[in-house]
């Protein structure tokens, strides 16, 4: 999470577009997007709001700029390298940079992100499986594949109602609405959770290295070009 520049008793830094941007990461890291505007902003480096404008244009501006910076602290995959382990690091950086911004997942796939950081990312992506043999189409369809499951799991991980430590104690009491007679493969799930023998916890690289299983695979049937072709 991002740290928030000197408090208002503290000699004020000069506006820039750059500590403006950075104290609006800050501030929608503490108290989400919902509740940034130009005035909370203002309020918060002890300006006007309006002389925020003559460095951001506006609060989309700021959403653009402070996406594309979360953008900027994820890995960017080695092109020329192992894609596998590339892709794999990616997705983990990724993911830990979404979760330390809960916010800007929901940014990042709800609008068009076209900052220097998300091109950067994006371009060392498909470099980095075009460059392994990947045509750009079947490239185009792997990192989405891959990206899919970054920001779903993602999401489902920052809004889940329950802790794992939880899951034990809800499966117990939630055990009555499902009657092993009506749903017996969810109850016994249930009983698995209940009795220690699943731990009910979901891990990202499960299903992230079965999508690049599923890749490689792919991969391995692509017509290669002929050793010292062009």
């Amino acid at each position: 999470m991002a740290q928030r520049p000197p408090g208002k008793n503290k000699t004020r830094a000069p506006l820039s577009r750059e500590r403006v941007l950075g104290v609006a990461l800050a501030l929608a890291d503490e108290i989400g997007l919902e509740s940034l505007s130009m005035r909370r902003l203002g309020q918060e480096m002890d300006v006007q709001a309006m002389s925020l404008y003559k460095h951001v244009a506006n609060k989309d501006a700021i959403l653009d700029g402070i996406v594309d910076m979360v953008a900027g602290e994820i890995e960017l995959p080695e092109v020329g390298g192992d894609w596998r382990q590339a892709m794999f690091r990616r997705a983990m950086s990724a993911h830990r940079v979404l979760m330390a911004h809960p916010w800007a997942t929901l940014l990042i796939v709800s609008r068009a992100n076209v900052g220097p950081a998300m091109l950067r990312y994006v371009d060392a992506t498909i470099g980095c499986l075009h460059q392994a043999g990947f045509p750009y189409a079947l490239a185009d369809h792997a990192w989405n594949a891959i990206d899919a499951h970054i920001y779903g799991f993602t999401l489902h991980q920052l809004n889940f109602p329950f802790q794992p430590e939880e899951y034990a104690e809800v499966a117990k009491a939630y055990l009555p609405s499902i009657p092993v007679e009506q749903y017996p493969h969810l109850h016994g799930l249930s009983v698995e959770i209940i009795e220690g023998r699943h731990d009910g916890i979901q891990r990202f690289e499960f299903a992230l290295n079965l999508i690049l299983d599923g890749l490689e695979t792919l991969l391995s049937a692509v017509d290669q070009p002929p050793s010292g072709s062009s």
